[in-house]
């Protein structure tokens, strides 16, 4: 029997490294698949307030890949304690809330709202705009994702996870910020900032023009700042972007992330999640690991071949 379980810090350890990502999850899917399997449970992003969403259409598909621009439609951190978190506490596995908020402020206010029993860490999506910044994601800065993350830290003992944003070009430097501020995990990454034309209508396929890219043609990205990640931070690092296989997760493993997060795969093959799991432990058992902990970060960075070596001397 293989170990798959591994510790996401603050005494979180889950079963298996797999679960699904903020946003393409939810209660429904329980009838598809047996939740009890999952590492854990991460919901969709809630606000404080009530939000509507983006214009439509919010989704379309690209070559490989996805791209929307949902906009985080929310009844309201209240209607989520009242009406959604009595339903997942029936699950075993943990329940990690994803949250959003316009400000630091509000960031630190919902989370102390949900200090609640049920509630096993809070996903912090700051890879959303920043009134305070003109628009800016949170994430997409060390400066203020550290404050971000500090304001919530100083109001929650629960788990702590920052998901960063692909739309900057210091991935490392913000995960640090992150660990700086209090964060037990990073989750890499949200969506990349990307758009497509219907040369028919001559219109953008979505509603709000630009939306986020995720899918197969993401992963070569999302895998790359997880290593980068894994070797800046000493926190665990939640690999994410465009996993649909065993083999896609185990390359994040490999590269030193702890879990993993499965998103659009789920809306293609609702049972990607529980396949993935499987995969991972045959492939460890055929590789003669007996934990998870063997496999992750063991990729083998050394590119120096004999016949080059002997060549240079």
């Amino acid at each position: 029997m293989v170990d798959l379980r591994t510790d996401l810090g603050r005494g979180l350890v889950l079963a298996n490294p797999v679960m699904p990502a903020s946003g393409t999850f939810a209660e429904g899917l329980a009838d598809v698949i047996d939740l009890n399997t999952l590492g854990a449970l991460v919901t969709k992003t809630i606000t404080a307030e009530l939000r509507g969403g983006n214009a439509t259409p919010r989704v379309a598909e690209v070559g490989n890949g996805m791209l929307n621009s949902i906009g985080i439609p929310s009844k309201g951190i209240a209607h989520f304690l009242a009406e959604t978190l009595p339903f997942y506490r029936s699950f075993a596995s943990p329940l990690i809330v994803s949250v959003s908020a316009p400000t630091i402020a509000e960031f630190a206010e919902a989370a102390a709202q949900l200090n609640q029993p049920g509630i096993a860490g809070i996903e912090a999506n700051i890879s959303c705009p920043n009134i305070e910044e003109d628009g800016k994601a949170f994430a997409m800065r060390p400066g203020t994702t550290e404050q971000a993350i500090a304001a919530m830290r100083a109001v929650t003992d629960l788990p702590l996870w920052a998901k960063l944003t692909p739309n900057t070009g210091d991935i490392a430097g913000v995960a640090r910020a992150a660990e700086a501020a209090g964060a037990d995990a990073v989750v890499v990454a949200n969506t990349i900032l990307a758009m497509s034309i219907d040369i028919d209508t001559m219109r953008p396929t979505l509603g709000n023009i630009m939306g986020g890219l995720s899918g197969p043609a993401f992963k070569p990205i999302a895998l790359r700042m997880t290593y980068q990640c894994a070797r800046a931070v000493r926190i665990p690092v939640i690999g994410c972007g465009g996993i649909s296989s065993a083999r896609d997760a185990i390359e994040f493993l490999l590269a030193g992330a702890r879990a993993v997060q499965i998103g659009t795969a789920t809306f293609t093959r609702p049972g990607t999640m529980p396949d993935v799991i499987a995969g991972i432990d045959l492939y460890c058992e055929r590789h003669g690991f007996t934990s998870l902990d063997q496999l992750i970060g063991a990729l083998d960075t050394d590119l120096q071949l004999p016949h080059l070596m002997e060549a240079a001397q």
